[in-house]
């Protein structure tokens, strides 16, 4: 490879995870209830899942393109990871029409011709105007089309290797041969970013008669396989769930391609029969066209009923701290089918999500830098929804009228957790406005901001000792909480700070406020509820 082969490579390998990153940033904030809709009703079910993939990757002619919009669409959070695979599962199928199209027609279209009309387009949207959403669809458009401009660029980079692989020269060797070619077929499709390139080539060399049936089926094989390379390289850098939609690809070609390999002489067989009773011209490529849509038919009935357990098996791998909390550790299946033991670890549970809330909310008031730990929102959203399903299976068992008031109690407490949580972003930018003059009013401000930062702390259920706020607490802050507002009202009015900064302040603090309120109010449901459990002996421990 020379030296403007490798440019070319390393600048589409660019291009390509640029407009990966420029697609999926732009379909997060492009995205509305109408995309989610259209996506949601086009793989609500495993067959409409098969036929969305089939039909678009038929549409467009390139099963690298639908692979990396779902992956994109699984990065941006639009397509739940489960569903993706149907979607990745029909694609396989949809792209075995290239080899019809080259069998039948010789042509096949490139959807990579549409790159620059898409950036143009794109670009078009992004400067039409300030509305969010339009700017947000220009650079998924424009994404998409940096996406494919860059396998253009690595096709050519690799526009010598048809002529530098000798593909019949690889031929008439029995098993070595299958194998080789398996191989070539691979790495073809690999480097040229393209299976239907590879296809072509395999057709066209079986359709002169340089390759025998079964090492040309060998090299389908091999390029089935190099489609993977796509959705690998898609993979990189990308969320948890799109590497493991990435990963179930791979899974699925390769599994596919070693049944196929395994089965080989008798699918040839079985599609020679089928191609005399059906009359079917006697043509090699037509025969290798109707082999690659049989065996990856076939991959998909197989994997039919392995799909929930891979899909299972795949939400282990890739895991990020923010999955791991996001997950109940105390309570499960197990435990919600017998009440007294749901009470037990829905405690738990309300102690460690307090301890992520409250634990978070603190970090932030007592260090005004924003070093502190804090929680990705969306692990407190998912944990919570998560802790909220299992509580309400449990609330369906026959219990106790003390178990029905205990779990009463304890998923209050939740919906309290939960508030906070909502309030988080908000109350997180509370500090002093760096337009504020007056000495008297920030002093005022950070007395109260230390003040909430220390009785946060005392309510956060992860920490020793935890306790409710007594009266004299709470009217204490409510004390200082109207001085400091009264304060920051007076410094605005006296010109001593930006009004729009003192609007958003006060905003600010009144979030702040009502934060302390529903976690006090939690703190005291717990605090309750242990002494009551402490009396019964199954306090949790």
């Amino acid at each position: 490879m020379g030296t403007h082969e490798l440019g070319l490579l390393l600048g589409g390998l660019g291009l390509f995870l640029l407009g990966m990153n420029l697609m999926t940033q732009g379909l997060k904030t492009a995205a509305g209830s109408a995309l989610k809709r259209i996506l949601a009703a086009s793989t609500d079910t495993a067959w409409r899942g098969l036929w969305f993939g089939a039909i678009t990757t038929t549409l467009v002619q390139s099963s690298s393109a639908i692979t990396v919009a779902t992956l994109g669409f699984v990065n941006a959070g639009i397509l739940p990871f489960a569903k993706s695979l149907w979607v990745i599962f029909g694609a396989n199928i949809g792209t075995t029409t290239i080899g019809w199209i080259v069998a039948l027609l010789g042509f096949k279209f490139k959807i990579e011709a549409a790159a620059l009309p898409l950036i143009g387009v794109g670009m078009a949207l992004r400067m039409s105007g300030d509305a969010p959403k339009r700017q947000a669809l220009g650079d998924a458009l424009s994404g998409f089309g940096v996406l494919f401009l860059g396998l253009s660029f690595l096709q050519q980079a690799f526009a010598t290797a048809p002529e530098s692989i000798d593909l019949a020269a690889w031929s008439g060797h029995g098993l070595s041969s299958i194998i080789m070619l398996m191989l070539a077929g691979l790495v073809l499709t690999g480097i040229m970013q393209s299976s239907g390139a590879a296809i072509a080539i395999v057709l066209t060399l079986a359709q002169s008669g340089w390759l025998p049936m079964a090492e040309g089926a060998a090299a389908i094989i091999g390029a089935n396989i190099g489609t993977t390379v796509t959705a690998a390289l898609a993979a990189m850098g990308a969320t948890p769930n799109a590497k493991r939609a990435a990963l179930a690809h791979v899974a699925f070609n390769v599994v596919t391609a070693l049944v196929a390999l395994l089965l080989l002489p008798v699918l040839l067989g079985l599609i020679q029969l089928f191609s005399e009773a059906a009359h079917l011209q006697n043509s090699a490529a037509l025969t290798l066209a109707l082999f690659h849509t049989t065996f990856n038919i076939l991959g998909v009935l197989l994997m039919w009923p392995l799909t929930e357990r891979l899909a299972q098996w795949l939400e282990g791998r890739f895991r990020t701290n923010e999955e791991n909390l996001a997950r109940p550790q105390y309570l499960d299946k197990n435990a919600i089918s017998v009440p007294t033991l749901a009470v037990g670890a829905l405690r738990l549970e309300m102690g460690r999500l307090g301890g992520l809330v409250i634990g978070s909310l603190s970090a932030l008031l007592v260090d005004s830098s924003h070093s502190g730990p804090r929680v990705a929102p969306a692990a407190i959203r998912n944990l919570t929804a998560a802790i909220s399903h299992l509580s309400n299976q449990a609330t369906r068992n026959a219990m106790s009228t003390q178990d029905a008031r205990n779990m009463a109690e304890l998923l209050q407490v939740l919906r309290y957790y939960d508030l906070c949580a909502e309030l988080a972003p908000d109350m997180a930018a509370v500090e002093t406005p760096h337009s504020l003059t007056h000495e008297g009013t920030r002093a005022a401000l950070t007395q109260l901001l230390s003040l909430a930062g220390e009785l946060m702390m005392q309510v956060n259920p992860d920490t020793q000792p935890f306790s409710a706020l007594d009266p004299e607490q709470q009217r204490g802050f409510q004390e200082t909480y109207r001085d400091t507002r009264a304060a920051v009202l007076e410094a605005g009015v006296g010109g001593h700070f930006d009004i729009d900064d003192m609007e958003q302040l006060l905003r600010q603090l009144s979030t702040l406020r009502r934060t302390l309120e529903h976690a006090s109010k939690a703190a005291s449901l717990l605090v309750s509820l242990d002494q009551r459990l402490q009396g019964m002996n199954t306090v949790p421990t």
